[in-house]
C-alpha cells in the first residue's frame, strides 16, 4: 500500500491546492517495526536500483565496551525502554535510541535496524554478577 507525505496546510488551516499530479519518487512506505525473535530480514529495492536490507526480527546484537575496547555479538534478551515512542517498549520494538537488556547488561542502540539490518549497540551498565 502507498503512504503520501499528505496534504500540506496553510498557517490559518485551509488546504493548498496541489501545484501537479503525485509522483512515484515521493511515495513512502511503511516502516519496519524490528522485534525480537528469530533472525529474519527483508531486501527492499530503492530508487536507483540499489538493495535495503531491513530487519523484521532480530535476536542478536553487536555490542561495544568502550572501556575494554571490545565489540562481542550478544543475544538479546528483552527492551527495557525505547525514548522515541511509549507504545515501542510495550510492543518490544527496537529502533535507534532504544535501550536494550543483552547477556553484557544494558546496552543502548545506534544503528537503525529498520534500515541497515542489523543491531549495533553501545554498552551503558555491566551486568553484575
Amino acid at each position: 500500500m502507498a503512504i503520501w507525505p499528505g496534504i500540506k496546510r496553510k498557517i490559518t488551516g485551509g488546504r493548498r491546492k496541489p501545484h501537479r499530479k503525485r509522483r512515484k519518487y515521493e511515495m513512502h512506505r511503511e516502516p519496519t517495526e524490528t522485534k525480537l525473535g528469530e533472525e529474519t530480514r527483508k531486501i527492499i529495492r530503492t530508487k536507483g536500483g540499489g538493495e535495503k536490507v531491513r530487519a523484521v526480527k532480530v535476536l542478536y546484537a553487536n555490542v561495544t565496551d568502550k572501556n575494554k575496547n571490545v565489540t562481542k555479538k550478544v543475544k538479546i534478551i528483552s527492551v527495557v525502554e525505547n525514548p522515541s515512542n511509549r507504545e515501542y517498549s510495550k510492543r518490544g520494538i527496537i529502533t535507534k535510541g532504544t535501550i536494550i537488556m543483552t547477556e553484557m547488561g544494558k546496552a543502548i542502540v545506534t544503528s537503525r535496524p529498520g534500515q541497515d539490518g542489523v543491531v549495533n549497540a553501545i554498552l551503558i551498565e555491566e551486568k553484575k554478577e
